[in-house]
């Protein structure tokens, strides 16, 4: 028990063995099942809520460029616009974003992925519900006005919002309100794209945290739902439909990692000039809420040079997905769209960041497809999206996913994965952080997105506890056991154990701290029992020490005694806090100490086989 509380009532306390003790393991329970049913109308919503984000970037794109009243999405740069209209509406589209981001909520800053995971990890997965309303409505006004955005990072938080509010009305944790967060982002996002697989591995790889059932199960119903009810609202088919046979040989495979090497090239400039240009916007002498419009007149310019460069663009990245796109606008693309996307971003204004990703890297791909062999139309500009998409935002395994959904392309499944994962490392080793941790970062917050297997998870009590333990008798006084612990002959052992057994016939009937004895000098004459804990919290030899960990953080408390399971009332040993290092320390020692297993064995030539030297 912890030392600096051995009374009964401190956090030790009964309530605390009642709620340690009904610790279950992670795996699927009726509580996950009420939550995957709490996460299908999460679903339904979201799916709706991103139609009609579609349709109101539809209705604005429409009214502003084409003077009509359509929701139909259409592409800015599609028809032929006075330049002074296509100069000025992304500006009055960032006046109109400063002013609801300053007397709105200031949240709706941002492309939506970072905003959403500062929410799950920093803000206990609450959001406001104002965001609900003002996210959809500040992108479609950025993407409407001619904005370089996708619509996927604003319906990721749209989405999460929805599922933020339903669990802030009911009585759940905040793990449960992180998992219906995340529920209502990939539903939105599933809805959007048609790309089920891909947003569970979004959800997994940038939002969860976690690989758990608890969690994976709630989404997955989510983004279900989500899917089944786009097929109604939207159409079934894949977003970016391909054909053609795929000629592939030994050497497009190794073309595929110089693809994958180009394309972290590439998302290390896009990171680095969003975030230079967030750095010079903080530099300037005007209040934030100016800024979108600042960055609006980086959009108009842009587009006077490349009309096809405003929007979503999936117009776009069809064509260069099909193989129609001409060398003239590749190149314009490849250049305006990085920079007004990249520059415009960093100006705190609203839109995502995975339809610009996917024309960028697709015209990255579509000039590559002129310098390397002919594969399939659109094939490079498919592995260079996902590299793309991998190097940009450090999700290989959801970069792959998704190119292999928008497209329906499944037989391209190998060279895309080569791709995005040469992407993704080459990415890890050039930047530090992603674009969407550095943002986080950069507001104080460390934020790690490397899974492995927690070493607690794999050492149990029994090889690290200490097993020669001292037990007192119920009825020896507190004197008397001072005594004992503080007499210099004595074993060594007991002064260092700071737990002690309390027996009575043999059976242990409770624990004292060595705490408790020390600090009761008053209470000499009064037996041990009289300071024991009954009925303490305690683990069992067999049990991992991530569950004892989680034990003493519930309980608050740092040393366990170990029962034998299958007599309870006999103690076998004890474990303490820093005794939970030990597999921390083997886990080090795996990755740091280099040791020769085999070697070889050679024959000096002449000797048959007398005298080996092993090389």
């Amino acid at each position: 028990m912890s030392t600096a509380d051995p009374s009964p009532a401190g956090p030790a306390g009964p309530g605390a063995v009642r709620d340690v003790r009904h610790l279950g393991d992670f795996t699927v329970t009726p509580r996950t099942v009420l939550i995957a049913a709490l996460a299908l109308p999460i679903g339904a919503v979201a799916a709706l809520a991103a139609w009609c984000l579609l349709r109101l970037i539809g209705l604005i794109t429409n009214a502003v460029f084409y003077q009509r009243t359509s929701t139909v999405l259409v592409a800015p740069g599609a028809g032929h616009h006075p330049w002074w209209l296509v100069l000025l509406a992304p500006i009055a589209g960032g006046l109109v974003i400063g002013v609801m981001a300053r007397y709105g909520s200031e949240k709706i800053r941002g492309h939506g992925m970072p905003e959403a995971i500062e929410a799950i990890l920093l803000g206990g997965s609450r959001i406001q519900p104002r965001v609900a309303v003002l996210k959809p409505i500040s992108s479609a006004v950025a993407i409407g006005t001619g904005g370089p955005f996708g619509a996927e990072g604003p319906i990721i938080m749209t989405g999460g919002a929805l599922g933020s509010l339903m669990a802030q009305f009911l009585h759940l944790t905040a793990d449960e309100r992180k998992t219906l967060l995340v529920a209502g982002s990939a539903a939105g996002m599933a809805a959007t794209f048609n790309s089920p697989l891909a947003a569970l591995m979004l959800a997994a790889e940038l939002l969860l945290f976690e690989w758990r059932p608890r969690s994976l199960v709630p989404v997955c119903a989510a983004v279900a739902v989500g899917t089944v009810l786009r097929h109604h609202l939207l159409g079934g088919g894949p977003v970016f439909p391909v054909s053609g046979v795929l000629h592939l040989h030994d050497i497009d495979y190794a073309l595929c990692v110089v693809s994958g090497v180009i394309a972290a090239l590439l998302a290390l400039v896009a990171t680095v000039l969003v975030y230079a240009s967030e750095d010079a916007f903080r530099r300037l002498p005007v209040h934030w809420m100016w800024w979108p419009a600042i960055g609006g007149l980086v959009i108009g310019l842009g587009g006077l040079v490349v009309p096809q460069a405003l929007g979503v663009g999936y117009d776009v990245i069809g064509a260069e997905l099909d193989g129609s796109i001409g060398l003239g606008l590749i190149v314009g693309i490849l250049l305006v769209k990085t920079l007004i996307w990249s520059l415009s971003l960093g100006s705190g204004t609203s839109g995502g960041v995975l339809a610009p990703m996917f024309m960028i890297g697709g015209a990255l791909g579509a000039l590559e497809s002129h310098l390397f062999p002919q594969v399939a139309p659109g094939f490079w500009a498919l592995v260079a999206l996902a590299g793309v998409l991998g190097g940009v935002m450090r999700s290989p395994v959801t970069g792959v996913v998704f190119a292999l959904e928008l497209t329906h392309r499944w037989d391209a499944v190998l060279p895309v994965m080569i791709g995005s994962l040469t992407a993704y490392g080459a990415s890890a080793l050039m930047l530090k952080r992603s674009v969407l941790t550095e943002k986080i970062a950069r507001r104080g917050y460390h934020l790690s997105r490397e899974y492995d297997v927690d070493p607690l998870e794999i050492v149990f009590v029994g090889e690290v506890m200490t097993r020669e333990i001292l037990e007192l008798a119920a009825d020896l006084t507190v004197g008397q056991a001072r005594v004992a612990l503080d007499d210099p002959e004595g074993d060594h052992a007991a002064w260092r154990q700071q737990l002690y057994p309390v027996v009575t016939d043999g059976r242990v009937t409770g624990v004292v701290t060595r705490g408790a004895l020390l600090g009761h000098a008053g209470r000499a004459d009064e037996p041990v029992a009289s300071l024991a804990i009954e009925d303490p919290v305690s683990t069992h030899g067999d049990e991992t020490l991530r569950r004892v960990a989680e034990t003493m953080a519930l309980a608050g408390v740092t040393t366990l005694p170990v029962t034998d399971r299958d007599d309870p009332g006999r103690v076998v040993g004890v474990i303490t806090l820093p005794q939970l290092l030990a597999a921390r320390r083997r886990d080090q020692q795996e990755a740091r100490e280099r040791e020769r297993i085999l070697g070889v064995n050679l024959v000096r030539p002449g000797r048959g086989d007398r005298e080996p030297l092993e090389v």
